[in-house]
């Protein structure tokens, strides 16, 4: 008996790159297979979570089906990681031909920027990535894919589309969705998330973006080098407040030298249209004040997607803020059923939800106990210079007894930085008191992201800031910074008494 083919979808603009996004994580016409008699894993979304998933049961020789309601790929593919980083990749190119007179090579005082084309780019490239997330990739490995709103109907059973997916267990891989903010006319008005703002295709010249968060930061960042007027406002005191305090000063002083607004501490009272914009009413310190944009983004937050799953039928708690509740294996308080991903993590990153998959698989298929607490977790925020972080902060370790001895060298030390141009920066590693056992660390630099692994790899290897200094780094690299934290950590070795010990026998040597 055939099955009826699910609704297409579009992604705007829909030219010849969306066109081939969609033709590849949701094709036109696409049919909903006959569902096997049981499935060893279901999975319900189609992000990375959901994706490692199924590939990795599928290849381990498990019966899995794939359910997604939108877009293969998630929002990192579609709305995410890839078009953000797109955008951020050509501010950045801004930012190096306005920096290159400092190089002496002398270019156009007013640099045109295509922001038409800047897009087109993002789209393009985007749809030359969708082939890792494709349904057909995934058919090939023996994945089932199911497009529709799934739903559980009994503790083995989910319904996507009027057919029933009969389970041994299930996995919940829904994600977030941007939160709506409760500001009144701001719905009237209008307004961008991270999930409209890659559909643009003119710049728009004033742009109001709400949350100083990492989201908000490396697009407020972005806009503002692309040629926006751009205004960020946050409710607290500084931008990137869960950060290093060090850190988000860098990042919070970068933005007003690129000449970011920031209203800081604001409460933002109304939204009203006006003949001369979008007109933004708060209050900053008790003081009223408005401004007055072209198109507003909100950054302010993620919320789960756990509505229409009819959790309650089978016994999954959750929280409309906070997600699905998971014990530290990832399992429900349905113990059928998993959840791996943002839908019920608070590292809310790709490459957590890639690590979270790993242990779903094994918990979920094969009796494991793998969790999620034994994960070491670094973080990125693209930010130019980008924030790098893996393990404790410093109050953290404070709240868990921990005393810490903590290494900065800053980045206007080290001669590749100077080199490059690129001195505003650091490397902050804390280690364990009197010893060189690293349990946390923050790097700020142009390519931080590239840098915090080999902080993150001692930490996993149980190696300790000796392993580090004992380590060659090619000169000159950024890197070298954290070597020098490792040089800085060996002095401390070199004790009074060891210091005169060492004298003594080398003055003997002499004799």
């Amino acid at each position: 008996m055939s099955q009826p083919s699910v609704e297409s979808v579009k992604v705007l603009p829909m030219d010849e790159y969306n066109e081939a996004l969609v033709n590849q994580v949701r094709p036109d016409h696409w049919t909903n297979p006959q569902p096997a008699a049981c499935y060893n894993l279901v999975v319900i979304g189609g992000g990375t979570a959901g994706l490692v998933t199924a590939a990795g049961a599928a290849g381990l020789g498990a019966k899995v089906a794939l359910v997604e309601k939108h877009l293969l790929g998630g929002d990192c593919l579609n709305v995410g990681c890839v078009p953000s980083k797109c955008m951020i990749r050509s501010a950045r190119a801004v930012a190096d031909l306005k920096a290159a007179g400092q190089h002496g090579i002398q270019v156009p005082e007013n640099l045109e920027v295509d922001f038409a084309a800047v897009m087109e780019r993002l789209r393009r490239v985007r749809a030359e990535s969708s082939h890792h997330d494709s349904a057909q990739r995934f058919q090939q490995l023996g994945v089932d894919i199911f497009y529709g709103t799934a739903k559980f109907t009994s503790s083995n059973t989910a319904e996507v589309g009027g057919q029933t997916l009969r389970f041994k267990q299930a996995v919940i891989a829904t994600g977030t969705r941007a939160v709506e903010p409760a500001i009144s006319g701001l719905a009237e008005a209008g307004y961008l998330t991270n999930e409209t703002v890659f559909c643009l295709t003119q710049r728009p010249q004033r742009l109001a973006v709400i949350g100083g968060g990492p989201i908000g930061c490396e697009l407020a960042q972005a806009f503002q080098r692309l040629g926006s007027e751009v205004v960020v406002l946050h409710k607290n005191d500084h931008l990137l407040d869960r950060e290093d305090a060090d850190a988000a000063e860098i990042i919070q002083q970068t933005f007003i030298s690129e000449g970011i607004q920031l209203l800081l501490s604001a409460q933002i009272q109304r939204v009203e249209v006006s003949s001369a914009g979008k007109v933004v009413y708060y209050e900053s310190n008790g003081q009223p004040d408005s401004i007055v944009v072209d198109e507003i983004l909100v950054g302010a937050g993620r919320v789960p997607r756990v509505e229409g799953l009819d959790l309650e039928r089978v016994g999954v708690k959750y929280d409309k803020t906070q997600g699905v509740w998971v014990n530290d294996r990832l399992q429900t308080t349905n113990p059928r059923i998993y959840a791996a991903g943002d839908i019920c993590m608070d590292w809310k990153f790709t490459h957590a939800a890639d690590a979270a998959a790993r242990i779903v698989i094994q918990n979920a298929l094969f009796l494991g106990r793998k969790k999620l607490s034994s994960l070491t977790m670094p973080w990125v925020t693209y930010t130019d210079p980008e924030v790098a972080h893996v393990g404790l902060y410093e109050p953290q370790a404070q709240a868990q007894g921990i005393n810490l001895d903590t290494y900065l060298i800053p980045l206007e030390e080290i001669d590749r930085a100077i080199i490059d141009g690129e001195t505003a920066g650091f490397a902050k590693i804390h280690v364990k008191q009197g010893t060189d056992k690293i349990v946390g660390a923050t790097i700020v630099a142009r390519h931080a992201g590239e840098m915090i692994s080999e902080v993150t790899l001692a930490m996993v290897g149980n190696l300790g800031l000796g392993a580090i200094a004992n380590t060659i780094h090619p000169y000159p690299t950024q890197a070298e910074v954290i070597r020098k934290a490792a040089d800085a950590y060996n002095r401390t070795r070199l004790t009074p008494t060891i210091k005169k010990l060492f004298s003594t026998w080398l003055a003997w040597r002499r004799s």
